[in-house]
């Protein structure tokens, strides 16, 4: 069966809207955290988020939203996306010239796009609301596909004229991991020539504040430690949103367009919890399973893996989970692969962070850094054994891990290679 590559990338992200400066983040450990202006209530107890930068998306009138002007987004078009939808379609830009892609190669039926995010549920209120208080009559013909999840495949499945296999994931937090997995998977069999790996979310207070509820959220005010994956102070995560999009393509395509490469897609591997709806598994089982699977899968040996990008999001039992499943794989490994969360840069991007960060793992590869782990003042013991890397190493990692982990104990494991 063919190798499977990444050949273009593309990011609206908290901690920068372009490979270029993602990576220059990602290695000087710059943030993108703030007080979060809608957030500064006496009623609200959670203050800090990650917005996304140069974008106003915050009326529920698409055609009031500003973005930077490289981009060109027709009216008709933004009046069916939610605020991860012109995210996503910005992203998507980025990623088709990264790659180097003509609509030849993307507009026809051997390329498929699969996405990943959770609708808007900023729109999804106001439109029903609308709905109750001026009639079924007065709701925006595209209010729908505006707002339920779905709307960053079917806007950009639609505008980018994809011909090729194209669905929406959603298993929340590892929604995109999930996405890209599955991409792999058509390639790798010879359904697809090509795959757009997208994720997206709004990162906005209806999309973040809920989680407040269930006692997940950071209630830090200062940016700088609000989130801080593995210190044994840590008390929730961050909230962000934003968009990536990878290309992956089959070994014959970039053979014949000469394309560059970032990495290569070793194989991926999944398993569930089968513990509770919220919380990951104690021991994290469902997490081990998925990593062995894809060590399985991919016959990568324990002993070469050179970096971990860990799902750890910053919660108290969260990271615990996972710091207990990576022992359990590496405890008896000659070698210590080095271990870091992006998360204490980014916030965590619900289902758009499995891409994001298989986005920030090609930068690595192609690059030649292992991202550290911000904002650590005291590992949690627990994590004793792990080599949780606090600064950015200047090392190419030859294999990478990249976990991703969702309600209901949903657990993705993703391998990359260098070449």
């Amino acid at each position: 069966m063919r190798k499977v590559y990444i050949t273009g990338v593309g990011f609206i992200t908290s901690i920068g809207n372009s490979a270029v400066a993602v990576s220059e983040s990602l290695r000087e450990l710059r943030h993108g955290i703030v007080q979060f202006p809608p957030f500064q209530k006496a009623e609200v107890p959670v203050k800090v988020a990650a917005p996304i930068r140069d974008f106003q998306t915050d009326t529920t009138d698409a055609e009031d939203w500003i973005f930077p002007a490289r981009y060109n987004i027709r009216r008709e078009t933004l009046r069916g996306m939610a605020p991860h939808g012109i995210y996503a379609y910005c992203a998507m830009q980025q990623a088709v010239e990264d790659a180097k892609l003509t609509e030849a190669d993307w507009s026809n039926p051997h390329t498929g796009l699969y996405a990943a995010s959770a609708g808007s549920p900023f729109l999804l209120g106001h439109h029903l609301e609308r709905m109750r208080k001026m009639g079924v009559m007065r709701c925006a013909p595209l209010g729908v596909v505006a707002a339920i999840s779905g709307t960053v495949n079917f806007n950009l499945v639609s505008q980018f004229k994809i011909k090729g296999a194209s669905t929406g994931f959603s298993s929340a937090c590892a929604s995109s991991a999930h996405a890209l997995g599955f991409a792999y998977d058509e390639i790798k069999l010879g359904r697809q020539k090509r795959m757009f790996v997208v994720g997206a979310e709004d990162g906005n207070v209806e999309s973040i504040l809920p989680f407040a509820g269930m006692r997940a959220l950071s209630l830090q005010h200062d940016p700088s430690i609000a989130s801080r994956p593995f210190d044994v102070a840590r008390d929730g995560f961050v909230g962000t949103g934003g968009a990536a999009v990878l290309v992956l393509e089959g070994e014959e395509e970039v053979a014949r367009r000469r394309a560059k490469v970032y990495g290569e897609v070793a194989g991926w591997g999944q398993a569930s919890d089968g513990y509770n709806v919220a919380i990951s598994h104690p021991d994290g089982a469902g997490l081990r399973m998925a990593i062995e699977n894809a060590l399985n899968y991919t016959d990568v040996t324990v002993e070469s893996v050179d970096y971990v990008n860990a799902h750890a999001t910053s919660t108290p039992i969260g990271d615990l989970s996972e710091a207990r499943a990576l022992k359990s794989i590496f405890q008896n490994s000659p070698t210590r692969p080095a271990i870091s969360s992006t998360k204490a840069l980014t916030g965590h991007g619900l289902s758009l962070a499995g891409a994001m960060e298989a986005g920030f793992c090609a930068l690595a590869m192609k690059e030649g850094f292992m991202p550290g782990s911000a904002h650590i003042s005291k590992i949690d013991p627990a994590c004793e054994g792990l080599n949780i890397i606090r600064a950015t190493l200047p090392h190419q990692p030859n294999v990478i891990l990249s976990n991703s982990s969702g309600f209901g104990g949903a657990n993705v494991c993703l391998v990359f290679k260098s070449v």
